[in-house]
């Protein structure tokens, strides 16, 4: 079983199933909120190693809910791995993510092996369980 928490932050129903069984396979411990306000009040009540967070969603979108953690997480001294999804394949929208406090992006739809590429090179191991 891994040990890796990880926040599914994705407004979309059928993106959070899809998201959600991939990484399954590999045993994540996974937790979904269903727009920024949810993340942001779970972040509060639990430690998280990797936040998938979707850009645009009802509520609270993901750069307002991506500052609000980055501030969290300097009072609490923790980091915690935020990864951008969005629909949109343009620079700018990979130049969002970053300016806005992500450490990476990713476009959908999800791909298993993008996301391995971009956490194994934050020092997270994935395999199959």
């Amino acid at each position: 079983m891994n040990d890796i928490k990880l926040l599914l932050v994705e407004d979309n129903v059928l993106n959070q199933k899809l998201i959600f069984l991939t990484l399954s396979k590999y045993g994540f411990q996974i937790d979904v909120a269903n727009n920024g306000k949810e993340a942001v009040d779970k972040v509060k009540n639990k430690r998280y190693d990797i936040i998938l967070m979707d850009l645009m969603m009802p509520v609270m979108d993901g750069l307002e809910a991506t500052r609000i953690i980055r501030q969290r997480e300097r009072e609490w001294g923790q980091k915690n791995l935020i990864i951008g999804l969005t629909a949109n394949t343009y620079d700018a929208d990979r130049d969002k993510c970053i300016n806005g406090g992500m450490d990476e992006y990713m476009a959908k739809p999800f791909d298993i092996e993008q996301f391995n590429q971009i956490v194994s090179s934050f020092g997270f191991k994935m395999s199959m369980v």
